[in-house]
């Protein structure tokens, strides 16, 4: 019988007189990783990798942070340990989302309190100004400086979500996406870890999802007394943090 839905875990079964409304039972595929503040066993079927904003503007030598005289060198770090991960994943049937900051030309989907993160003064290069690079507008939807860095490796069975605030999770619909695959842990890589990535676990945490941040998968640029309250504060409330290599182990013992 046919089947309708865009996910093996939710799936109607349909016919002329009936509906069956039972999805579809995957059995897990459970996975032991060594995590802080305490390991964890996950279901391989029902996990996600997020990764945050590894876009052209903060990442390339050429983009925004960077005309900004931002050090981009901790984030272009993370770079190598996704694309050790990436490829991994991929083989287990894990999806990969990108989520990205891409706005609207006319930019009205930005409060005044967003266009003021990215200028502060007024007097700079915000969210949807002229890039310095001459590559059309700042974080732009589909602009080159909305691009996922050429540095990672990206396959046509990723899905991308665009986001306009700090957390993925808001005016968007990344929640519906994951819903629909049947996802309830979301590992989480990319930056920064103190704005978009960490705005964006605990939104997730809000609505019920498991956190496990892959912290040399996550970079900032801020200060490392940043990232050290960042990661206090996960294991405090939000949920635990793994290292790429213990995800790697985990798979391969």
């Amino acid at each position: 019988m046919p089947h309708l839905g865009t996910s093996p875990t939710n799936l109607w079964t349909v016919s002329d007189r009936t509906v069956d409304l039972v999805r579809p039972v995957i059995p897990p595929r459970r996975l032991t990783i060594s995590a802080r503040p305490q390991d964890v066993i996950l279901d391989l079927n029902r996990t996600a990798l997020l990764i945050l904003d590894m876009q052209n503007d903060f990442c390339d030598p050429e983009g925004w942070f960077a005309s900004k005289g931002v050090d981009i060198r901790p984030i272009q770090a993370v770079i190598p340990v996704l694309n050790r991960l990436l490829p991994v994943l991929r083989s287990l049937h894990i999806p990969i989302l990108w989520i990205n900051w891409g706005n609207r030309p006319d930019r009205l989907n930005l409060s005044p309190s967003l266009l003021h993160a990215g200028n502060p003064n007024g007097a700079g290069l915000g969210y949807g100004d002229r890039a310095p690079s001459g590559r059309g507008e700042i974080l732009r939807q589909d602009s080159w400086g909305s691009e996922i860095t050429a540095a990672l490796q990206v396959e046509p069975s990723d899905i991308q979500v665009y986001k306009y605030r700090f957390s993925g999770f808001w005016d968007n619909e990344l929640d519906s996406i994951l819903r629909n695959l049947g996802i309830t842990t979301l590992l989480y890589g990319g930056i920064n870890l103190d704005r978009c990535l960490f705005a964006t676990l605990q939104d997730g945490s809000f609505l019920g999802y498991d956190s496990l941040l892959i912290q040399d998968a996550a970079a900032t640029v801020s200060p490392q007394y940043v990232s050290d309250a960042i990661v206090f504060l996960i294991h405090q409330i939000y949920g635990f943090t793994t290292q790429s290599e213990a995800f790697l182990e985990a798979l391969h013992p």
